[in-house]
């Protein structure tokens, strides 16, 4: 196969997982993205997501993208549902975002721990690998 001369174009991956799971009704108006939304307190129900890494595959043309997944609630309970919630559609990724995700592996379940910045946030954190296709840019 040659070699292409054109650049590559890495996705967002943490933008295309937020996306997905914004649309699904399981999550209906749980605030989803990279950061956490405006006046959160740590008490309310939320899915962060954060891009720890990762390693690129070039002769699969895969960004095996590595990313935390931190689900908050108003109690343990809650932020233990939101979690599940999370934990039980991500299996379901395919496209989202024009990014295509051949694979999705759990790497670590869900996880009570505390938040150095909101005193009062139960939080469950999980960890992801997603596999994610990188194109080239055309000319």
């Amino acid at each position: 196969m040659p070699v292409s001369l054109e650049p590559l174009v890495f996705p967002d991956v943490e933008q295309a997982v937020a996306e997905f799971l914004r649309a699904r009704p399981e999550l209906s108006g749980v605030p989803v993205g990279s950061s956490v939304p405006p006046g959160f307190d740590g008490t309310q129900r939320a899915v962060v997501l954060t891009r720890l890494g990762g390693v690129y595959l070039d002769d699969d043309r895969l960004d095996n993208a590595e990313v935390r997944l931190d689900s908050y609630g108003p109690d343990k309970t809650a932020a233990h549902a939101v979690a599940l919630a999370v934990r039980g559609v991500l299996p379901l990724l395919g496209v989202s975002g024009g990014t295509v995700f051949p694979d999705v592996t759990e790497l670590q379940g869900p996880c009570f721990v505390l938040d150095r910045r909101h005193s009062d946030a139960n939080r469950y954190v999980m960890r992801y690998r997603f596999a994610a296709q990188v194109v080239s840019r055309s000319a």
